[in-house]
């Protein structure tokens, strides 16, 4: 027998309710108004692919691919998994659709829910939402630092000045291939003071043994032979131009000769962005050089591409902590109040022709007083109200009320729509007039200015 119960979401998903939906509206315009001064252009992938592109690109020996990722059989077979990440995905469309044939450098942008069975916490769930860029098809020092750059003008955007960037190099292959030898020697020797998990990890990853949380670890690894000093000359200028670049544009960073990505594709630059705000899950945007990812998924040949990806929740949670409040436009410009059947009716093909104009409005759905439908009008904050009744029907006029000044006035059907556009515009005119200028210390310091009196 089937157990009536009222269902709820699952763990680690959350509802985004009205109220929050808008305020993410305003982020992810913001964003996407930034990645178009940038000319970076979008691209939306699936949210499941072939379990094998995140196998390949993540690493096998990752904690993503070991024990995060949601992955299932179809009906048909095949391995799906569902992206715990975007820019494999982002890569992977763009040798299918041959989008660098002509030899171009391609900047992309991604927004979407991304996928990973951790333990929820605050900060962290198991349906997220990232935001992304990627340049592809060049490896000049200028993509690393414009990809850096492009975050952090949509952090400023978005009014967020507390934050810290980390930057690190990992080399290439060949170079990492060398300090791997070295690190392993390191860790075989402290191979008693690691975690379980690290332990583990000498033989398979030993880069993620830096990146251990585990504060025993930190400690034992200490004094590890840093990848900083083991990179070769073309490695090592490469991250001498992206720090130059960065300290050119003012740009504050700390080098982090520990950073470790969890996702073996990066090569080259890395960094993260932190917000200090957060707590433990400080976070809330990391990338980095991944050049040899094209052919790690199946391409023939190395392609150049460096990125980053960034946490919409954890970006919330920043703006709620620093006390950024999002200002949205009002959900209802005008609300149509009836009085009776007939003015019902007529005022639900006026809300329909008001709609056809661009106005958002409501018209009422309920018999309800013409009481309980102001409160409501109210609380939608709508800015001018319809009301008709027996009395306007007859005159084949209807009450315009501006519930801002409370002023009415009364409108002929035939001019509602021109005359509810007009005083719209009336009423943003005022609004922008009745902002005070900002005055400074600056004003203040600075005397009159030319033509004014002393």
């Amino acid at each position: 027998m089937t157990e009536n119960r009222s269902l709820q979401s699952i763990r680690g998903t959350h509802d985004l309710l009205p109220g929050e939906t808008e305020a993410w509206d305003v982020v992810e315009g913001l964003i996407r108004d930034v990645m178009g001064l940038y000319q970076y252009r979008e691209i939306r992938t699936p949210v499941f692919e072939d379990t094998q592109l995140f196998a390949r690109g993540i690493g096998e020996h990752t904690d993503i691919v070991n024990k995060e990722m949601y992955t299932f059989t179809d009906q048909g077979g095949r391995s799906i998994t569902l992206r715990p990440e975007g820019t494999a995905s982002v890569v992977r469309a763009w040798l299918q659709h041959r989008l660098g044939a002509q030899g171009t450098v391609d900047k992309l942008y991604y927004m979407g829910p991304m996928f990973r069975q951790e333990a929820p916490q605050k900060g962290r769930a198991r349906q997220f939402h990232q935001f992304g860029a990627e340049v592809l098809g060049t490896d000049a020092p200028e993509a690393d630092a414009e990809v850096i750059m492009l975050f952090l003008s949509v952090l400023d955007a978005l009014g967020l000045e507390t934050w810290s960037l980390h930057i690190g190099s990992l080399g290439c292959r060949e170079c990492r291939a060398e300090y791997r030898v070295l690190l392993v020697e390191f860790l075989s020797g402290i191979e008693d003071l690691l975690c379980e998990e690290c332990r583990e990890r000498v033989g398979t990853n030993p880069l993620r043994v830096l990146d251990c949380k585990n504060e025993g670890c930190r400690l034992a690894t200490a004094k590890a032979p840093s990848l900083l000093d083991h990179l070769d000359d073309e490695c090592r200028a490469h991250f001498e131009a992206v720090q130059a670049l960065l300290g050119d544009r003012g740009i504050p960073f700390t080098v982090d000769p520990r950073m470790v990505r969890g996702l073996d594709y990066y090569e080259r630059t890395t960094f993260e962005v932190l917000s200090p705000d957060l707590g433990a899950q400080d976070a809330i945007c990391g990338g980095g050089r991944y050049d040899g990812l094209a052919q790690m998924i199946g391409g023939k040949d190395r392609v150049p591409g460096v990125g980053f990806a960034a946490g919409i929740e954890r970006i919330m949670l920043a703006l709620e902590a620093a006390g950024i409040d999002l200002d949205f436009e009002p959900l209802c410009e005008v609300a149509l109040i009836h009085i009776g059947d007939a003015a019902r009716q007529r005022l639900f093909t006026i809300c329909d022709t008001l709609r056809r104009a661009g106005v958002a409005c409501t018209t009422e759905l309920f018999d309800r007083s013409v009481k309980a439908q102001m409160r409501e009008a109210n609380r939608r904050e709508a800015l001018l109200a319809l009301i008709a009744g027996e009395k306007e029907l007859e005159a084949d006029t209807i009450t315009l009320r501006n519930l801002v000044s409370g002023d009415e006035e009364q409108v002929a059907f035939t001019d509602i729509v021109t005359t509810v556009l007009e005083r719209l515009d009336q009423m943003e005119e005022e609004a922008v007039d009745e902002e005070p200028d900002e005055w400074t210390d600056e004003d203040e310091q600075s005397g009159p200015g030319p033509g004014e009196a002393a």
